[in-house]
């Protein structure tokens, strides 16, 4: 399969829209549904990279939305990201995902970090989205804890609540089985 670019360019795609169907954007089956054949009508078979960007809405609020670029080059400079700044910019929308072959450049990564108050951005590498990882055996499915059962996990572990995004991601990576003991 490695020798498939097209095969590996469908598979991470149709991860990625998955990903955006879970975090509630609009995401119609087919796209997601998408054969290799029908990936190939669409994109033909000298695909670039950059021709599989998307563009979603959130399915209740069309006016948050959200862009995937896939960068054709395969190091990701400060060049790349103040066009994906400026096109997010010009659309308003401020939400990114970069789908990268490799590293970001050390400077692109600092330039990320300027844009961060106006732009969120997350990063991810093109083999973190060969397989859906949700759809592994051994993945429990991920619920939202209630407040009372954030509340005892709190006491459980002896933690504190805080504003620290950080804190409340790693709160929200917690399931509901994770309170059985």
């Amino acid at each position: 399969m490695a020798d498939d670019p097209i095969g590996r360019l469908h598979r991470i795609r149709r991860t990625v829209m998955q990903m955006l169907k879970d975090r509630g954007y609009l995401v119609v089956d087919f796209e997601i549904n998408m054969s290799k054949i029908d990936f190939l009508h669409k994109f033909g078979e000298g695909v670039k990279r950059e021709d599989l960007l998307i563009n979603k809405s959130k399915k209740n609020d069309p006016a948050d939305q959200i862009y995937v670029f896939f960068p054709n080059d395969d190091k990701v400079g400060v060049k790349h990201i103040k066009k994906y700044a400026e096109l997010m910019k010009v659309e308003s929308v401020p939400r990114a995902i970069l789908v990268l072959q490799q590293n970001l450049t050390p400077f692109a990564r600092s330039y990320l970090q300027e844009l961060s108050p106006k732009y969120h951005s997350e990063i991810f590498q093109e083999a973190e989205l060969l397989i859906n990882i949700k759809e592994h055996v051994l993945v429990p499915k991920h619920q939202l804890l209630t407040n009372e059962e954030k509340k005892t996990l709190l006491e459980r572990y002896t933690l504190k609540e805080t504003q620290n995004h950080i804190s409340t991601f790693m709160m929200n990576l917690f399931c509901r089985p994770c309170l059985i003991s």
